[in-house]
């Protein structure tokens, strides 16, 4: 598997995938009409241009992907996604920790993920995020944000 930037020529695949991979969450809270459901191919196409992208594949085909951008400080990480047929190896874990060393600047990152997505969370939580705050969406959804704050280097 390699991992690298993704061009406005993969954002077809890439929302194809993000469609597939969000269905489970979509299922979980009963909700068809989540935004990563309803994004258009046009709107992926206009992130190109504020947010890195990054794609895995895996003999030449799109298995995963995640967005970020960075603002004050915080690099805001979102829609890491990984086809279902590949889940479970390493993938989403590899796409967060590059898309991270894509801001080194950055002296915290942030991303947030439905209450109920419980694989999530454990994986965030195993790469050094902490729940920091829960807002309530709907009666079925509660959106859980989650942070990870960047150590100082010691000094020299």
């Amino acid at each position: 598997m390699t991992i690298t930037r993704a061009s406005t020529a993969d954002a077809e695949c890439v929302l194809q995938l993000q469609k597939l991979a969000y269905r489970s969450e979509a299922l979980l809270y009963g909700d068809f009409s989540i935004p990563p459901l309803t994004q258009t191919l046009d709107d992926l196409r206009a992130e190109f241009a504020t947010k890195t992208v990054l794609k895995a594949l895996l003999n030449d085909q799109i298995v995963g992907s995640v967005r970020a951008s960075h603002k004050h400080g915080t690099c805001f990480i979102e829609r890491l996604i990984v086809h279902p047929d590949f889940q479970g190896q390493g993938i989403g874990t590899q796409l967060l920790l590059d898309v991270e060393a894509c801001f080194p600047n950055a002296d915290r990152l942030e991303l947030f993920t439905g209450h109920r997505s419980h694989r999530n969370i454990r994986l965030y939580e195993r790469l050094g995020y902490r729940i920091f705050r829960q807002q309530p969406v709907s009666s079925s959804l509660s959106l859980v944000y989650i942070e990870k704050l960047k150590q100082a280097p010691p000094d020299a």
